[in-house]
């Protein structure tokens, strides 16, 4: 889901969920898969037996096409569908919901100096993945590639609740934020519901709550994308949340460097230097934003930035294979 359909960036996640599921004063844990959003969905639960644990995995998936319809921008009746429609030509009327998703976007944009921006989906997609791409574009038509790009022409109106786009060709994607808002979304309905304790991983983007029928937290583990065979930490997360950004699977080479698909949206030009970016935080969607904007500002600024926010922390994997991580990271190393 790049978009909240197909990601540009990559979800597979070197992270393995270490779960226990045995029997223990009557609770059990129920899991369920699917795919959404086209990748893959799971949810884990902690319930009283399997009838409530469907229950609420039913409420799982539920919530996610309820959002999906509001946000994705291949849904053509979506909202953020209707703002793109209408770019350059009129600001669009949206949920209170879609408006403070887009304005905490802007402002995670302005936090990364355009090193993420939900106006990406603006951008000629001239660079392929998928093997077909024999010479490299031009530094024209990779300048050009970006004219439309730029969130400080991304116009709201908090006191009508529109969104407009300055721009004729401008559209909004918020695959780079969706998904870990998705997240945040559905644990805070089991919550509510009355689930004490689960995990939700969208495409990569996980979020934790409550504990292990053992009493233990839920755990994540850790591999180097140039060393799958081998965990070099252990994360527990207590009612926290974590999310990969990757390019050790989809990226071009050109003269000899190779080139993410991960692009910066600020010049057209893929990301280079860092092949894996793990980031932990309480809440799923600014760990799912904050995950590309460090990948594209590159290892030094990134963890620069990451040591500035209290409460966020991360791992970054360079090209080399080399590990990287915040000041107040707690790794355990195996």
């Amino acid at each position: 889901m790049d978009t909240i359909r197909g990601n540009l960036k990559s979800k597979t996640i070197f992270l393995f969920l270490i779960l226990i599921s045995n029997y223990l004063s009557g609770q059990i844990v129920h899991k369920k898969k699917a795919s959404l959003l086209g990748s893959p969905f799971e949810i884990i639960v902690v319930a009283m037996d399997s009838v409530e644990g469907n229950q609420y995995c039913d409420l799982a998936i539920n919530e996610v096409k309820r959002i999906e319809n509001l946000i994705s921008d291949w849904i053509p009746s979506s909202q953020i569908s209707r703002v793109n429609q209408n770019a350059g030509i009129q600001p669009i009327k949206v949920d209170n919901e879609v408006y403070d998703l887009v304005e905490r976007a802007v402002k995670v944009s302005k936090l990364t100096n355009g090193a993420f921006d939900i106006s990406y989906a603006s951008m000629d997609k001239i660079w392929k993945f998928d093997g077909t791409m024999k010479v490299m574009p031009t530094s024209d038509e990779i300048k050009k590639s970006v004219e439309r790009v730029g969130y400080h022409k991304i116009i709201l109106d908090n006191n009508h609740k529109t969104i407009f786009l300055k721009d004729k060709g401008m559209k909004l994607g918020l695959g780079g934020i969706g998904q870990g808002y998705i997240a945040d979304k559905i644990k805070f309905l089991l919550q509510e519901k009355g689930c004490t304790s689960g995990i939700v991983n969208v495409s990569g983007d996980i979020n934790t709550w409550g504990y292990q029928l053992d009493g233990k937290p839920w755990t994540v583990a850790i591999v180097n994308p140039l060393n799958k065979n081998k965990v070099f930490a252990t994360f527990p997360l207590i009612d926290s949340a974590v999310e990969t950004s990757g390019n050790y699977e989809k990226y071009v080479t050109f003269n000899k460097k190779r080139y993410s698909h991960i692009i910066d949206p600020r010049t057209g030009y893929p990301a280079s230097g860092i092949i894996s970016v793990s980031v932990f935080a309480k809440q799923t969607e600014i760990a799912d934003a904050i995950a590309t904007g460090v990948f594209v500002l590159g290892v030094e600024v990134g963890l620069n930035l990451i040591n500035q926010i209290n409460g966020i922390e991360c791992i970054i994997i360079d090209d080399q294979g080399n590990i990287h991580y915040s000041k107040n990271i707690d790794l355990k190393q195996q």
